[in-house]
């Protein structure tokens, strides 16, 4: 088993890494030209890039502050990081072959990429429920603020994964019935809701990581903090109920 600062280290680096590839699939776009949305464009390797290695960066800094086993933490953000690589490359190599890259049951390629995408969706749900719990049964470590803010940004990140779920439930169900083009479509209501409630995670821990370098007193600390998770949670309701609304 590698070093724990080497796996950090290695997560980090593949993290800028899918960074960059989005940020690179974003001039692709500004050349290249063709749609925003839809399930074919070059929208999704910029989001899908930019997103799952800011999760994945996010992810690997948040789980130092969990106690748990510095090895099995190790191994856990391995195969994260792993399946992350994964995600993005298939999403990529469909952008770059022009054709959908979730919910396409075309060819047996493109079942195959499909499926893979579907499998790599579970293991990431799997993998940071797994954080999630470990988050709640032993009091994160950290600065003032910092084991309010953990917990709820993994709390909040279960509702981006539970929504991540039922939107490949419902487009496989849609898919397997007949009714492909509803299917690439019956994802957009829950989308904004995905979105708002996957980079908690990441925004209230830099929070209280910022405020532990400040001079505010501890107790203005864990205020600040407290309003951050409430206001985080009003917007996540709100992309809930805009959901229920539309779909």
């Amino acid at each position: 088993m590698k070093n724990p600062r080497a796996v950090d280290r290695l997560c980090h680096a593949t993290g800028l890494f899918l960074i960059l590839s989005g940020l690179a699939h974003l001039v692709v776009f500004a050349v290249d030209g063709g749609p925003w949305y839809g399930p074919v464009s070059w929208r999704k390797p910029i989001t899908f890039g930019l997103s799952f290695g800011l999760t994945l960066a996010a992810i690997t800094w948040v789980t130092s502050y969990l106690r748990v086993s510095p090895r099995l933490r190790a191994v856990l953000l391995l195969v994260f990081a792993a399946d992350c690589v994964v995600e993005v490359g298939g999403i990529t190599l469909q952008a770059w072959r022009r054709v959908p890259s979730h919910l396409n049951m075309e060819t047996p390629f493109d079942t195959t990429v499909s499926l893979t995408l579907a499998v790599g969706g579970g293991v990431l749900v799997a993998l940071l429920t797994v954080f999630a719990v470990t988050s709640f049964r032993h009091r994160p470590a950290g600065p003032v603020g910092m084991p309010l803010a953990v917990r709820s940004g993994f709390a909040i990140l279960l509702v981006a994964l539970a929504s991540g779920a039922a939107m490949i439930a419902r487009g496989v169900v849609l898919t397997r019935t007949g009714h492909q083009e509803a299917a690439y479509h019956s994802t957009a209501p829950l989308k904004p809701l995905h979105g708002v409630s996957l980079h908690a995670v990441l925004v209230l821990p830099a929070l209280a990581w910022l405020l532990s370098r400040s001079p505010c007193s501890e107790r203005t600390r864990r205020r600040i903090v407290a309003t951050a998770v409430g206001c985080y949670a009003a917007a996540v309701a709100g992309a809930g109920v805009w959901a229920m609304l539309t779909y």
